[in-house]
């Protein structure tokens, strides 16, 4: 099990930018897949972007594929989310969460999740 911890959430205006961390404690972070997911108000939550273990392989969803880069460093248990070109869109409460396999975009197959980080963009 990881314990997850994400910052770098705030404000910004639209066509801004920001880098999401999340801090994983344990030794068994490098074996993770690791991926973002965010929730709205009055939304479902909803995957962003997920990087395997190594750091081979992404996936990103189709709203910000393009604008967002997902990357981590195993010898600092940080995964990062690059959030460019922002839109008001993207206002949502963004959660990091661990998962044991690569591929799936469904928030029931992770389950290590951290506590959210608020990320708002104004237009």
């Amino acid at each position: 099990q990881v314990q997850l911890v994400e910052s770098g959430g705030g404000l910004v205006q639209a066509g801004g930018s920001l880098r999401l961390s999340c801090a994983a404690s344990g030794r068994t972070f490098s074996t993770y897949t690791m991926g973002w997911f965010r929730q709205a108000p009055g939304k479902e939550r909803e995957f962003v972007a997920a990087i395997s273990w190594r750091g081979f392989s992404t996936d990103y969803a189709d709203s910000v594929k393009g604008r967002f880069t997902i990357s981590r460093d195993n010898a600092k248990n940080t995964v990062y989310l690059q959030m460019n070109s922002l839109k008001p869109e993207d206002t949502a409460v963004y959660y990091c969460a661990a998962a044991r396999s690569f591929g799936s975009k469904r928030s029931d197959e992770y389950n290590n999740w951290g506590q959210g980080t608020q990320v708002t963009v104004s237009s």
